[in-house]
């Protein structure tokens, strides 16, 4: 295994050049391609088994369960209404388009049926475990540590149940990961760029430092953001909060590559570009998903100009189908905003952020029981499906994310810093609109997060590769028995995780807290 890097260069790590400056070793990154892969492929493959198998169970009746009654038959409808939903139910569609074109991907190939409404759920979660394996080990370059985190992440009981069911946040974590592994791809290109300047000699030549050409993966994580968009307003949180990160990187390769101005030299060669690749093109996808709204005749609200707004006034000079886009989008806004504790609008299963890091308030997404129920040995059964997040993870996520913030803040550690930019934009916005209703499955797009902290303190917790056998040894053995526990845990929750039968003595003994009935 390779060893663990810092962000700071010590001065055994810099190379002396005579004369000039100590130039900055280079970080070529973990040299165990294949077993990486090999790894990769392995857990991938464990990840798929668990999001797959019985992926059509349970349903009512054959018709989808709680959400899915929303998502499922709207899937549908884009599949046979030429990309339209249009919810007559409930006369408006109170999301972006995204999620639905994913389910109705999976219902295209098996129908409407549960394997049909969750099958794209199912992908999405088993590449989310891919996508963490591949982060964690280029943020820590080891693939042992890269290992953990997807062991970590097949054992998460928040993202196994969403990937089996046909709601929209799995899609919504999906974007956001892959977003955040191309950023962190950009950051190490861009470290190489600027390392192939400081050998030419050239970074002196601007207090700025150069400009670093066209930036691939920054472009990728801003289309992949306008996705997240396009399935869930939330994902404009994310946006902010990985466009200051990414400013943060640029300075800080300025900065160690030896650029007199660092700060002003972003703002100069950076900025602009970032503001194209992560505001501009992700409003871009985000208006393109749309694509079947503006063809369309019978798309809501896709004729608001002209039937319930005027074509003149102040903006006439947007083109009608963008102004109705915004009439509609400010139809669903208003929705939402109505949806508060103070207006009357109270959910049994409701929770608020600050319950989530720790999963105190989980939601229940499915439950039967009675003679009906049979399959536990006993005269009467339960079935249920639970969304609740693996306590030996999620019950150390205050102690994690407080131990993140001491490495960023004191031990200037890059890799904390950014599960906490990516944790934080999943969770601190809410905080502003405590009143709204929310629910537990918010949290989905925190646990990737939450899995690279728990994986960076698993890596320091081994340590380094130089570090003496006894203390590495102790470490694996201490990193071992955890993820042990943390399978036990999981495999402890299996039946309410995916309605195994259970007596109704059994289901009590799952239900760990008070708050979690």
């Amino acid at each position: 295994m390779t060893q663990l890097t810092d962000e700071r260069p010590t001065p055994d790590d810099r190379v002396l050049l005579s004369p000039g400056p100590a130039a900055p070793a280079p970080d070529r990154g973990p040299t165990d391609r294949l077993r990486g892969w090999v790894v990769t492929a392995f857990l991938t493959a464990v990840a798929a088994i668990t999001r797959f198998t019985m992926l059509g169970y349970p349903t009512d009746a054959g018709t989808p369960v709680f959400d899915e009654k929303h998502y499922a038959p709207q899937g549908w409808q884009v599949l046979t209404g030429g990309g339209v939903e249009d919810n007559p139910g409930y006369g408006l569609v109170v999301h972006p388009p995204v999620g639905k074109q994913m389910i109705a991907l999976g219902e295209a190939i098996f129908g409407y049926n549960g394997w049909g409404w969750r099958f794209a759920a199912a992908v999405a979660g088993t590449v989310i475990v891919l996508l963490v394996i591949r982060i964690v080990r280029r943020m820590t370059r080891s693939t042992l540590v890269g290992a953990i985190a997807g062991v970590l992440m097949i054992a998460d009981g928040v993202t196994f149940v969403s990937s089996r069911i046909g709601m929209l946040d799995i899609f919504m974590a999906l974007f956001v990961v892959a977003a955040f592994g191309c950023l962190i791809v950009d950051r190490d290109q861009v470290r190489e760029r600027m390392a192939v300047v400081f050998d030419e000699g050239r970074v002196a030549q601007s207090p700025y430092g150069p400009r670093l050409g066209v930036r691939w993966w920054r472009l990728g994580a801003g289309v992949l953001l306008g996705l997240a968009c396009g399935t869930k307003w939330s994902g404009v949180y994310f946006i902010a909060f990985f466009g200051l990160m990414c400013v943060a990187f640029d300075v800080a390769a300025r900065r160690y590559h030896g650029v007199r101005r660092p700060w002003v030299g972003t703002a100069v060669r950076d900025i602009g570009p970032a503001l194209y690749s992560l505001v501009l093109v992700p409003i871009g996808v985000y208006l393109a998903t749309y694509w079947a709204w503006f063809a369309s005749e019978t798309g809501v609200d896709r004729h608001a100009v002209g039937d319930q707004i005027g074509f003149g006034g102040s903006f006439s000079f947007v083109p009608a189908a963008l102004r109705s886009l915004w009439y509609y989008s400010g139809n669903v806004l208003e929705f939402h905003a109505g949806l508060t504790n103070s207006a009357g609008n109270h959910h049994p299963w409701e929770s608020k952020p600050w319950t989530w890091p720790m999963g105190l308030r989980p939601m229940l997404y499915y439950f039967a029981e009675g003679d009906q129920v049979s399959g536990c040995g006993a005269s009467s059964c339960v079935k249920a499906v639970m969304l609740v997040g693996t306590p030996a993870m999620w019950w150390l996520a205050v102690p994690m994310l407080g131990w993140a913030l001491w490495r960023a803040v004191v031990g200037r550690d890059w890799r904390y810093a950014a599960v906490l930019v990516g944790y934080g934009a999943g969770w601190l916005p809410w905080f502003v609109t405590m009143d709204r209703q929310m629910y537990y499955f918010y949290a989905v797009a925190l646990a990737p997060f939450l899995v690279m902290g728990l994986a960076l303190v698993c890596g320091e917790v081994i340590g380094s590769a130089r570090a003496a056998a006894e203390r590495r040894g102790t470490g694996l053995l201490a990193v071992a028995l955890y993820l042990g526990l943390v399978v036990a845990n999981f495999v402890w929750l299996w039946p309410i995780l995916t309605a195994l039968p259970i007596t109704p003595e059994a289901w009590q003994q799952q239900l760990w807290l008070p708050s979690w009935r």
